[in-house]
């Protein structure tokens, strides 16, 4: 009998070219050159010193010490008994609260006074924004000689008032924190009024006339409209305040230095100190590690609190 062969099946087997392909030449593509140099500058200054200092807070290490020995997680318990610490975090958390809560409702009242564009308002707003544009260190500097017992002119203001024992503003540990929060509201608002101010321009018109021919009010118009609006203008704001605040340390710096008796130092301050004045650069790596710490989960929770808020 003939052997029946199934054709089918062979036919479905592909059959394999036997000339060798040819491969396509390696192209680098451009975009890569014009990313490297960035690469190298972030790993250079960036990636490396992180690594660095996760390294170093783990040693005992102090500048010109013939050797750093490893001590693993004491420069943290050391740092969890400091009470020096724990004054400079509630420093922080005080300046940060105050800041941040202060210059979002000023910023926002004050954008909306000057929503409307006219020559006056263009003239205000860029005499609210200016403070924003100047150094750090130079607005301390200037508010200091502002506030001094001796020369300053608010005193001497004071005193044609007929206050005969003006304030001690920057002399005084109860006055002292409360003098340089003013000083990071009156810094830090005109960028908050810019970014509100910007999300208010992009609220339709049609919402507002909406609402009027329902019969609210400027009030009902601004919590039912407006306010809804500039939820994500109110989180960038929010969370930008919260991080700059964390961070303070320039107005502190050309304002009190820290005093009187550490009352408005803040945590970089005491960092600042540990590290550059001390030399001990454990310590104070163990401190930036543990700020970084605060300021992830803080900002982690308000957005976490914004999405939940938006999910509603």
């Amino acid at each position: 009998m003939a052997t029946i062969t199934d054709t089918s099946a062979a036919a479905r087997v592909p059959v394999r070219d036997a000339t060798p392909r040819r491969r396509r030449p390696l192209r680098l593509n451009p975009a890569y050159l014009f990313v490297a140099p960035s690469v190298v500058i972030i790993a250079v200054f960036i990636a490396e010193p992180i690594i660095q200092s996760a390294w170093m807070s783990l040693h005992t290490w102090t500048v010109g010490a013939p050797s750093n020995p490893y001590t693993g997680l004491a420069n943290y318990r050391e740092l969890w008994h400091d009470s020096r610490f724990w004054k400079a975090l509630r420093v922080t958390v005080v300046y940060t609260a105050a800041v941040s809560v202060g210059q979002v409702l000023l910023g926002l009242a004050i954008a909306s006074r000057l929503r409307r564009t006219t020559w006056y308002s263009a003239l205000l707003r860029t005499a609210y924004f200016f403070p924003f544009v100047a150094s750090l260190v130079v607005v301390g500097i200037v508010w200091k000689f502002l506030l001094d017992p001796q020369v300053g002119l608010i005193d001497a203001w004071l005193g044609d008032l007929g206050f005969t024992n003006p304030p001690q503003w920057l002399q005084s540990t109860s006055l002292a924190l409360p003098t340089v929060i003013v000083v990071g509201i009156w810094k830090n608002v005109g960028f908050t009024m810019i970014v509100l101010l910007a999300g208010m321009q992009q609220v339709p018109a049609d919402l507002y006339e909406a609402a009027m021919l329902d019969g609210a009010g400027p009030w009902r118009r601004f919590t039912a409209v407006t306010l809804p609006a500039l939820r994500p203008a109110l989180l960038f704001s929010t969370l930008i305040a919260t991080v700059t605040g964390l961070q303070l340390f320039d107005l502190v710096f050309s304002m009190t230095g820290g005093g009187p008796v550490f009352s408005t130092e803040s945590v970089v301050m005491y960092l600042y100190e540990k590290g550059f004045v001390e030399f001990q650069m454990g310590y104070a790596s163990a401190i930036a590690w543990v700020l970084f710490v605060i300021i992830l989960a803080v900002s982690a929770l308000q957005l976490k609190i914004a999405r939940n808020r938006d999910g509603d």
